[in-house]
């Protein structure tokens, strides 16, 4: 039952959300996807992390993909929580990887951190196989996703985050092989991420969610830096959109604003979105449109292509 509901909300694009309600239009919307759901793509800890894979079903060349990642503090949520959140991608033409991942009650940090990068990786390495773009591949994330989708994006397997990774391999790598199994994005759509985890663990900043994913691990404070995305910054990273409220109380703004000048001095493509009195999200219906209109034209500058890619 909750597959069939899912089907139907996101066939819920503008074709048939603007006034075309009929029986027949509904039945046509669902079948232009594909989807497949729970997709094992990693196996850690006896843990299967599982991913949702959405794609035009009559694309006729590879299309550009979103891979989406949930937030919740990486302690908490679903993949299904946001799977609404690929929507606006879908209706751009790409197809969409909603992924879940081990939250802090089945493994500490950084958990989390290598399931998302092998999340990635199991895209490249599938790509031929469900005809998406790797050289379009997105990622966005909010709050604690936000976060995951940065240091997704921004990381090399010289970190070593990418050492359980093991993804069944098509074509991809041994065509491209001066990639070096390297997955690289196009850009990443970071709404308002915890860029600083170290900032969320102590002092004035330090957040319930962040100390609970540390954990009471001996070397907690080398961890945070590791995996906080402002230590990555260099002039390899891809482009980069942050959306933050002003007012944020639980992720401070001042996180966005030091990524966006750190990727300013490194001279990388950025853009910092800033919704003027936004709260951590639950933005308006008119913030949110104005917010969606930035990361459109970002995605176009910077990506390119993606809406001459549905059937």
């Amino acid at each position: 039952m909750r597959k069939l509901w899912l089907l139907a909300v996101l066939s819920c694009l503008p074709t048939l959300c603007w006034g075309q309600t009929d029986a027949a239009t509904f039945a046509a919307e669902l079948f232009r996807y594909r989807v497949e759901a729970n997709i094992v793509y990693h196996v850690a800890n006896n843990y299967q992390d599982k991913l949702d894979l959405y794609r035009p079903a009559d694309a006729s060349r590879p299309t550009p993909v979103v891979v989406v990642i949930h937030g919740g503090g990486w302690v908490e949520g679903t993949k299904e929580e946001r799977v609404l959140e690929i929507m606006p991608y879908l209706e751009m033409g790409f197809a969409a990887v909603n992924v879940e991942y081990r939250l802090g009650r089945v493994s500490l940090a950084p958990a989390a951190v290598e399931d998302c990068r092998c999340a990635l990786h199991w895209v490249f390495a599938n790509a031929k196989r469900y005809n998406l773009d790797p050289g379009r591949v997105v990622l966005q994330g909010g709050s604690a996703g936000g976060h995951l989708a940065l240091m997704s994006g921004m990381l090399t397997p010289v970190a070593g985050f990418d050492r359980e990774c093991r993804a069944p391999t098509d074509n991809y790598w041994s065509d491209n092989p001066g990639t070096n199994k390297d997955p690289r994005v196009a850009a990443i759509v970071n709404w308002f991420g915890i860029t600083d985890v170290l900032d969320e663990l102590h002092g004035a900043n330090a957040k319930g969610y962040a100390v609970v994913w540390l954990g009471d691990q001996a070397n907690a404070d080398e961890i945070a830096k590791r995996v906080s995305p402002l230590n990555y910054v260099n002039g390899n990273v891809p482009p980069i959109i942050t959306i933050h409220g002003d007012k944020d109380d639980l992720v401070p703004y001042t996180q966005a604003q030091r990524l966006h000048q750190a990727l300013d001095v490194a001279k990388v493509p950025n853009q910092l979105y800033t919704v003027t009195g936004g709260h951590h999200g639950g933005f308006s219906f008119d913030e949110n449109q104005k917010a969606w209109a930035a990361v459109r034209e970002f995605l176009r500058k910077h990506v390119g292509g993606f809406e001459n890619s549905s059937p």
